[in-house]
């Protein structure tokens, strides 16, 4: 039968490279005191990838561990969304490997460039299929990002981590579940806040180009830190509008893991209570897109989701893109 009413969190998993870095390793390369990564972002480690490690493989361990968590049949899912800023390579995507590697025979798979509002377009078009198709969709939010860190800045080395998080969304026809409002926004005037300059069509390689071209820069951290906040809380109160709720029925706030004082500050403008948010970016820093995924599969590891509950997921990165979903579970 085609069409759903909603769509509904079946499963959840996460994974992370079994390399930990410790605040004291980076702030010693750069010659920062001890303390100053946790005082400036709330990390106080994060996981990187060893040399063997890839993309999909590292997206292929969330998956299956969301797959599991669902008790469903890889034969069931029928559309992977991998949304990632480091694929394995750029072409071809690597959508279809991880849907491979997961033995997904009757899945399309397509890759999803967003940023860190990445897993909050995936989770969007994957509410769309469900609700129109009927069938589960499997998302993978996954980065190694310390593979594009430049270790001479010290704006992006302290901040960027290696996860993967990943959801199964499943059509249901109980009321009250899946996304109950959202909104999407972009801010294409401050596209080049956070870039990889080169590698792309606009500049591909060359003889001669310096290493640091196809390297991640942050061009003016306070300014990202001000536009981060000022997206985060308008997506969040648009979408609460959208879902007619307003904070105080929020259960549980996921923001993307950016950097503590950002989402404390968007709690801050929402009202929302500080007891219900989050936070993974102690221990896992920011790994992208991945962030919000990760701390799903982390809150319901600690303490399970249980039906009626209601989320406010809000993320802001690169590009400017940035987004916000109210989600019934």
């Amino acid at each position: 039968m085609k069409g759903a009413r909603s769509s509904c969190l079946a499963g959840l998993g996460h994974a992370v490279p079994s390399r930990r870095v410790e605040n004291a390793e980076i702030e010693e390369r750069l010659g920062l005191e001890p303390g100053w990564i946790e005082r400036r972002t709330g990390i106080r480690g994060r996981y990187w990838a060893e040399d063997t490690d890839t993309l999909s493989g590292l997206a292929a361990r969330a998956g299956e561990s969301a797959l599991n968590d669902a008790g469903m049949a890889s034969d069931d899912i029928a559309l992977t969304l991998l949304a990632t800023s480091t694929p394995d390579h750029l072409l071809p995507p690597s959508a279809p490997l991880l849907a491979h590697r997961l033995r997904l025979k009757n899945s399309g798979a397509v890759d999803l460039a967003g940023a860190c509002s990445g897993f909050l377009y995936a989770l969007t078009l994957a509410d769309g299929f469900v609700r129109t198709q009927a069938k589960p969709v499997l998302i993978v939010a996954a980065n190694i990002l310390s593979r594009r860190i430049n270790p001479a800045e010290r704006a992006s080395a302290v901040l960027f981590a290696d996860a993967a998080g990943a959801v199964v969304l499943a059509p249901t026809s109980e009321p009250g579940k899946g996304i109950l409002g959202v909104d999407l926004a972009s801010d294409g005037g401050r596209y080049g806040l956070i870039s990889v300059p080169a590698g792309g069509s606009n500049r591909p390689f060359a003889p001669g180009m310096a290493s640091e071209d196809f390297l991640m820069t942050m061009r003016d951290g306070r300014e990202m830190f001000t536009q981060a906040v000022e997206m985060m809380a308008g997506c969040g109160a648009r979408a609460l509008g959208d879902a007619g709720l307003d904070a105080a029925r929020i259960d549980r706030f996921v923001p993307h893991q950016a950097n503590a004082r950002i989402f404390d500050a968007v709690a801050g403008r929402l009202g929302i209570d500080p007891q219900t948010t989050v936070r993974t970016i102690e221990d896992y820093g920011n790994s992208s897109a991945a962030t919000i995924a990760l701390s799903l599969s982390l809150a319901h590891r600690d303490r399970p989701l249980v039906p009626g509950e209601k989320l406010l997921l809000t993320a802001a990165g690169a590009g400017l893109t940035a987004g916000a979903i109210v989600f019934g579970v």
